[in-house]
């Protein structure tokens, strides 16, 4: 059944009519909302992407009076709940009273040396947040993300890449009628909304922080003077076994974002991962181009360090924004069953921290969230965009 809230709520629906399942979604969002919807959002799991398109057009037909969109995907969050990998459908509708909400499409265009993004809409005074659903394998999201501020300034945005059950082909994406094969669609919110951004990377920090010396490209040539690897091997050989059996499973690199604090500690670095090595130079290669004079500290993820991780990010949320009224989620379809355990983890995790509010989203191929007041594409993380009656519209906690 639907969270009810005055102005939030969800729907989720599991079937193998898609069609059906996602009338019976969207109908239960529309129902939980005490107000006429401004927003609608809804994601699709299902193997057949013609039965996905007809499922989504006939979720955008059951509310023309509000904005819509909505995206494929390999599981869907509703209803405190997770469901991966069968037919179903979540649904969140969203009554702002006052709020604006303008809807986007993101194409692009290959020039001669780069590639163009057009179609962004352009940045008013009183905009709060955006909305991102991109299709990964047609649309360059992490350049987009990592240089948004060039053109959308301090705009935060969130959201998530789509997929589909059938991978490169079979994504879809959903706006006010319209269906898009590839590119990006989403939302700018603006006025009196009061929304901010929580993103839990689920990281622990393991040996010192230190400075990048020496880096060509993503390859660390040395961390503070000495050779990166060997670096890396020494921070290795003092962890205990279950710690090296981390390391051993996927080791992490953590970039400060504020070289100015005097502490580096869980939570104050853009998680990227660690993707090889190379003995003879003695280097380490990252999932990032990082710049020398940069502070960097390794890390690990495991199921424990995420979970405590997302309980301490959202309970400092609310000590900072008070009570919560609804709230979308965006989940790495790497965290759920496959770390957990269980894919209803990062939803349960939201409604014992949040109460019982209206929640929906989707398990993502990368998520996007803001870290330190920048925009970034994020792997195994839970990214969440939070609507709050608390403090002033816009403040963001990393």
């Amino acid at each position: 059944m639907a969270v009810i809230t005055s102005r939030f709520a969800d729907g989720l629906a599991v079937g193998a009519n898609l069609v059906e399942t996602a009338e019976a979604a969207v109908r239960r969002a529309l129902a939980g909302l005490s107000g006429p919807p401004d927003l609608v959002c809804f994601f699709i799991c299902g193997e057949d992407p013609d039965e996905v398109t007809r499922a989504g057009l006939r979720a955008m037909a059951m509310a023309p009076e509000a904005r819509v969109i909505g995206c494929s995907a390999t599981g869907v969050i509703g209803d405190a709940q997770g469901v991966e990998l069968q037919p179903s459908v979540s649904a969140w509708a969203a009554s702002f009273g006052g709020g604006g909400v303008a809807t986007f499409a993101l194409d692009t265009l290959r020039t001669a040396d780069r590639f163009v993004v057009v179609g962004l809409p352009e940045r008013g005074p009183g905009d709060r947040a955006a909305i991102l659903l991109a299709d990964p394998y047609t649309f360059p999201a992490d350049a987009f993300i990592e240089h948004s501020g060039d053109v959308l300034g301090d705009l935060p945005i969130v959201g998530g890449l789509a997929n589909g059950l059938g991978g490169r082909g079979s994504v879809r994406l959903f706006v006010d009628g319209e269906v898009h094969t590839e590119g990006a669609i989403g939302v700018v919110l603006s006025g009196p909304v009061n929304v901010g951004a929580v993103v839990s990377q689920g990281c622990r920090p393991i040996g010192p922080s230190m400075v990048v010396t020496r880096a060509e490209e993503n390859l660390l040539l040395e961390l503070a003077g000495q050779p990166a690897l060997g670096r890396l091997e020494d921070i290795v050989s003092a962890l205990d076994e279950e710690d090296r059996e981390l390391v051993a499973s996927g080791l992490q690199i953590g970039v400060v974002m504020d070289e100015y604090a005097e502490r580096h500690e869980r939570g104050d670095f853009l998680i990227r991962g660690v993707i090889g090595i190379d003995p003879e130079r003695e280097a380490v290669a990252v999932g990032d181009v990082l710049d020398i004079g940069r502070t960097v500290r390794f890390q690990v993820r495991d199921a424990e360090t995420a979970d405590e991780d997302l309980y301490s990010l959202l309970d400092a949320h609310v000590q900072r924004a008070g009570r919560i009224d609804g709230a979308l989620l965006f989940s790495c379809n790497g965290r759920g069953s496959a770390m957990f355990g269980s894919a209803d983890h990062d939803a349960l995790a939201v409604r014992d921290m949040l109460g019982p509010i209206g929640v929906a989203g989707f398990f993502a191929a990368g998520e996007m969230g803001p870290v330190s007041g920048h925009n970034h594409v994020h792997g195994f993380t839970a990214s969440l965009l939070v609507f709050s009656a608390g403090p002033a519209p816009g403040q963001m906690l990393r």
